[in-house]
């Protein structure tokens, strides 16, 4: 015999309504269960991987504002030798002094030296002290600088790069214009006309400097220099090695307000 289907089950009509009514769920209740469930618990895992974060960013931040300062990666391999060569030849030179400087302190202190000798010191430390403060001519090897500007494009921030370059690049006396550069020269601009403490400067604007000649000709012709600078202007500006610069122009001292000799 076949056998029979099993007998569908009756429902009553009224059951559903003896069923339990199932427990809704408010919105906002459920949102905060999901920002709890996906809110970062503080683990040593978490707190290792933020600092790892920070301090990749950090490194990244600074590699860039070195790199947009620089500007290093668009030189070529010959300009990167010579940025090299100009810092390593700069560097050797303040090392020198330094060297020569400290033979000297310690010749005076241990007494070796005789009195002629730290006559002598005394001397050289004066003619020293009167080039740096622009309060006697000076000449020796450097550099001259010709800036022509039919424009009148090259502004007294380009003059202050150009002597801020030279200093940079071991300029013992700085001449602009025939006003002497000291450490409280101000550069200004007054109706298109550069200004050198106060002394206008005529056009083209000649730059006297006196230091080692090639490496301040390089800093002046080293890619992004000061000769770019004003190429870029409209202008042109010559730099000229030069083996005896004469500068006869002197600084007015000013007397100290403040400041006064410490015993």
């Amino acid at each position: 015999m076949e056998p029979q289907p099993a007998p569908l089950e009756q429902v009553d009509p009224g059951q559903d309504a003896e069923r339990p009514p199932m427990a809704s769920v408010d919105g906002r209740s459920a949102w905060r269960r999901l920002l709890r469930m996906g809110r970062p618990r503080p683990t040593k895992a978490n707190l290792l991987s933020a600092l790892l974060a920070v301090l990749l960013g950090t490194a990244i931040a600074t590699q860039v504002q070195l790199t947009n300062s620089r500007g290093l990666e668009d030189l070529s391999q010959s300009d990167l030798v010579r940025v090299l060569d100009d810092v390593s030849v700069r560097s050797s030179r303040l090392d020198q002094q330094v060297r020569e400087l400290e033979a000297t302190r310690d010749r005076l202190k241990n007494g070796t030296g005789d009195t002629a000798e730290a006559m002598q010191q005394a001397e050289n430390r004066v003619d020293t002290l009167g080039i740096l403060a622009g309060a006697v001519p000076a000449h020796g090897p450097g550099i001259h600088v010709t800036i022509s500007d039919p424009d009148r494009q090259v502004t007294g921030p380009v003059v202050l790069d150009l002597i801020q370059e030279l200093r940079d690049a071991g300029a013992e006396a700085i001449d602009v214009g025939g006003v002497r550069v000291v450490a409280s020269t101000y550069i200004g601009n007054q109706n298109s006309a550069i200004q050198v403490d106060g002394h206008s400067v005529a056009r083209p604007i000649e730059v006297k400097a006196i230091g080692d000649s090639k490496t301040l000709a390089s800093a002046m012709t080293i890619p992004g220099g000061v000769v770019e600078s004003v190429r870029q202007k409209g202008g042109t500006a010559v730099v000229t090695e030069v083996d005896d610069v004469r500068i006869t122009s002197v600084h007015e001292a000013t007397p100290m307000t403040h400041a006064t000799p410490a015993e």
